[in-house]
């Protein structure tokens, strides 16, 4: 069974971070296992909480992982604090991970803001040069870039001015444009549109999440670069037009609706 690591935080309300994450690593047939960056009351409506663990214990639990179930992949989803930032950079360099799936996760889906704004930097400086790619959504990206998205145009010269500092794959992802749900993969020059369709449902806590965790879980099972994303992009789509209509804000999405 191939194996996959994902370093975030947890979500109470189970849409979320670790628990997205998990659920999607049971729903790809991967062993998925977490280090918890921290704790958090949320639910669909809001972030009334954030507890940090220490630096220290966030390394015991990577130290943890990696000298007994070595994973073939590695999501990395909200890590709030810098010190985090740097611990977990620490520990993939000195176990060699590969596979580095980086959703850069600033701001919840209820506008909860996720990452200090010190942080940015350091996140820039210490984890993008371990990833292999990251999966900022159009929001993340302004804030990376500096560019105001409006356009596929935009979206391109965003990840032009992330790539200044960035080698890896960029995966612009479309989901916050109005007029379709199309993702842009820009990696050395390359730029490669994955089409998607519009769903109309509002419930999307936890997307990018489970994207990110879907691309990892994919590559964790020997698919390249591209065919993963295109395989993440089907299940997600599948999981939203499901319907699952839970809570009394953006609700989760149904991870298992393949087991229907």
């Amino acid at each position: 069974m191939k194996t996959v690591l994902t370093i975030a935080g947890s979500d109470c309300s189970g849409g979320a971070g670790i628990q997205a994450d998990l659920k999607t690593m049971a729903a790809h047939g991967v062993y998925g296992m977490s280090a918890i960056a921290a704790l958090t009351a949320q639910n669909t409506t809001k972030v009334a909480g954030i507890y940090n663990v220490s630096k220290e214990f966030l390394e015991q639990q990577m130290d943890c992982i990696f000298t007994d179930i070595f994973p073939d992949a590695v999501k990395i989803g909200m890590l709030s604090k810098k010190e985090l930032i740097q611990a977990a950079a620490e520990k993939l360099k000195e176990y060699g991970a590969k596979n580095i799936v980086l959703d850069p996760v600033m701001v919840s889906t209820s506008g909860s803001r996720l990452l200090s704004e010190d942080a940015i930097g350091t996140l820039k400086e210490t984890l993008f040069p371990l990833a292999d790619i990251i999966t900022p959504n159009v929001p993340e990206a302004e804030v990376l870039s500096g560019v105001r998205i409006q356009t596929k145009e935009d979206m391109q010269e965003a990840a032009a001015k992330i790539g200044e500092y960035f080698d890896g794959a960029i995966l612009m992802k479309g989901g916050h444009s109005v007029e379709d749900a199309n993702d842009y993969l820009f990696c050395h020059g390359r730029v490669k549109t994955f089409r998607g369709t519009r769903v109309d449902n509002q419930n999307t806590h936890g997307t990018g999440c489970t994207l990110s965790s879907a691309i990892a879980c994919n590559l964790a099972m020997g698919c390249d670069m591209e065919t993963s994303i295109q395989n993440a992009k089907e299940y997600i789509t599948g999981a939203l037009l499901d319907g699952l209509d839970l809570g009394r804000g953006s609700g989760p999405l149904n991870h298992m609706y393949r087991l229907k």
